[in-house]
């Protein structure tokens, strides 16, 4: 079943704003969505301005802060002076690898915190709350990962 373009536009811009909300500036999320949302993944920025009714420059903007987070990756096709702007299969574990990396710091940062607090002061038994949880999160995330290229693999059989 296919979409008309209307309700695929309504849906991009729902979409950019259900990740403006859990925390990506509202530009960037609107290339993001409209990236996601193309049948190949991939436009360049005059497309995407196009798309989205937005000036080059804040495309421009927008692809460098997705750029820098290493959700969108830029190509250029040999011969071709136009860059296209891409959003692939491994997204989401681009966003889980990103969050690892954050959770990671802030276990750690957690460790530290206990050895400063002192493990049987109230605060250093927070901390070490704290700490404790994250690691499990860390833990169980890479069994998820795992069984989830498990079923990927099943799937695509």
């Amino acid at each position: 079943m296919t979409c008309d373009d209307n309700t695929v536009l309504r849906y991009a811009e729902s979409l950019a704003l259900t990740l403006s909300r859990i925390g990506l500036r509202r530009m960037p999320a609107r290339v993001l969505a409209a990236l996601v949302t193309t049948h190949d993944g991939r436009l360049t920025a005059a497309e995407l301005a196009a798309r989205l009714s937005v000036s080059p420059a804040a495309v421009s903007g927008a692809v460098r802060d997705l750029e820098r987070i290493r959700l969108v990756a830029k190509e250029r096709e040999p011969g071709e002076r136009r860059v296209h702007y891409r959003v692939d299969g491994v997204l989401w574990y681009t966003i889980l690898f990103k969050r690892d990396r954050m959770t990671l710091r802030w276990r750690d940062a957690s460790e530290n915190g206990v050895a400063a607090l002192g493990p049987d002061s109230p605060a250093g038994r927070r901390v070490a709350e704290m700490r404790d949880f994250l690691s499990f999160m860390l833990d169980e995330v890479g069994v998820m990962l795992e069984r989830w290229n498990e079923l990927r693999e099943e799937r695509n059989a």
